[in-house]
């Protein structure tokens, strides 16, 4: 009985009638022959990592003697590394330059007082105008109405009594008179102008009564016959002087405070307006010098 053809062990591939019984394999042989083989392929996979080991151990050899040159390019190197500059000769950043300045000092700025006190530095014009500015004054806090303004060269002719030749014989320049009204009571302030300080200063000092007082703008003429409160001062090179009563005439009694507190307002006015006309100037020539 067949069991089918193409087995594996020849024609008929079965155990049928008329079949042979395959030769038995040596097992010892071929394990033997499999120790061999596996020793083998170990030595030669040992054998490789020992050749793969030298042959990196060559390439790095290699690349040192690369690197590093010949003697020639060793001793140029070590040349090149001698002849770089110390860190203390190397160039630094540049200074930032310093701020020089001059041994000549600048001229101190000028001061109102030194301009008005001499007709050499007080060169600004001067009138009635510049001097009394507006149809106001406000002295001590106080607001007077301007009346009537005046001016001359001939500073005698418009005073009374001895203060005349007292500014005759110091060498006034000019008058500058204005008079202000308040509540029935009237002051003309009179400023005279000196070469100098110590001219103005005189003039005060010898000062009698008084100066004129100027009638107009509303204000009828008042101290010419009553008795009237006087005053005299001076900054710089001028001297300046007032005359204070009632417009009704009646006289200023030494009790009285409102025709005197007057006369004071007008007073303190001048002296700022006086003040006022140096520091315009000194102003001027410190924008100048700038």
């Amino acid at each position: 009985m067949s069991f089918g053809q193409g087995g594996p062990y020849g024609p008929g591939g079965g155990f049928g009638p008329g079949g042979s019984q395959p030769p038995t394999p040596d097992w010892a042989a071929l394990a033997d022959d499999t120790a061999r083989r596996g020793r083998r392929r170990k030595l030669m996979f040992i054998g490789g990592g020992v050749l793969a080991t030298a042959a990196v151990a060559a390439i790095v050899a290699t690349a040192v003697i690369s690197s590093g040159g010949d003697k020639g390019d060793s001793n140029k190197s070590d040349k090149s590394a001698s002849q770089l500059p110390s860190p203390q000769d190397l160039p630094s950043e540049s200074p930032t330059p310093e701020p020089t300045f001059s041994d000549v000092a600048p001229p101190a700025p000028p001061k109102p007082l030194d301009i008005i006190s001499s007709a050499k530095r007080d060169k600004a014009p001067i009138s009635t105008g510049s001097l009394f500015p507006g149809d106001k004054a406000v002295g001590n806090g106080h607001e007077y109405s301007k009346a009537a303004t005046a001016a001359t060269k001939n500073c005698a002719t418009a005073t009374q009594g001895g203060l005349g030749s007292v500014l005759t014989n110091n060498g006034c320049r000019q008058l500058f008179r204005s008079t202000f009204s308040k509540d029935g009571v009237a002051v003309t302030v009179g400023i005279a102008v000196f070469d100098t300080k110590a001219a103005a200063e005189r003039a005060k000092n010898q000062s009698g009564p008084n100066v004129a007082s100027l009638a107009g703008g509303g204000v009828p003429v008042f101290c010419r016959q009553a008795d009237c409160q006087a005053s005299a001062n001076a900054i710089g090179r001028y001297a300046y002087f007032t005359i204070a009563g009632y417009t009704s005439g009646a006289d200023v009694t030494t009790s009285d405070t409102k025709a005197v507190g007057a006369g004071r307002d007008i007073a303190d006015y001048a002296f700022r307006r006086i003040l006022e006309r140096g520091n315009q100037q000194a102003s001027a020539a410190a924008t100048a010098t700038n």
